[in-house]
């Protein structure tokens, strides 16, 4: 199984069911991002593991629509040209958002991505199914985004972070 490994210095901490946010514009007050970005602008980044093995690349953002958060990112992976790609669901808090090398990094072997629970393009899973959902956030070791709150007792967002609660 995979393993989490602890944020380095200066990395901005998920927050419940979040991705961790690494490199030098982690900290960015500067436009829109990296807290809170344009879904559409991580389509298409590319996945790396820790040893900087290419993964793939994020095809689709996941939204649990009613809990109000991200449940996952799909990852296309393997395959030519698009042809014979295999699409995974990874849990939004296995990835790491690198601000510095513009990608996204999944802390898993190449070898561990070829055994994942996977599907094709045109045979999704019941995403919504607890089962299922459990089974894919134990995969990559993951803590599942229900079980957190949805925002922490102190939110930096509210005026001089006020308590929230």
């Amino acid at each position: 199984m995979a393993t989490r490994t602890t944020p380095p210095s200066g990395a901005t901490p998920p927050t419940a069911g979040g991705a961790t946010i690494i490199g030098k514009g982690a900290q960015s007050a500067e436009g829109p991002g990296p807290q809170v970005m344009d879904a559409d602008t991580l389509i298409g980044d590319s996945v790396v593991n820790g040893s900087g093995d290419d993964l793939g690349k994020i095809e689709a953002i996941m939204l649990d629509v009613t809990g109000g958060r991200i449940a996952y990112a799909v990852l296309s992976f393997g395959g030519f040209l698009g042809v014979g790609d295999k699409l995974f669901a990874i849990p939004w808090s296995a990835l790491t958002l690198d601000t510095d090398q513009k990608c996204f990094v999944l802390d898993v072997p190449t070898e561990r991505l070829e055994q994942a629970p996977g599907f094709d393009k045109d045979r999704w899973p019941a995403m919504a199914d607890p089962t299922w959902a459990r089974d894919v956030h134990a995969y990559y070791n993951a803590r599942p985004y229900w079980e957190g709150e949805l925002r922490s007792a102190r939110d930096p967002r509210t005026s001089a972070g006020a308590d929230v609660s």
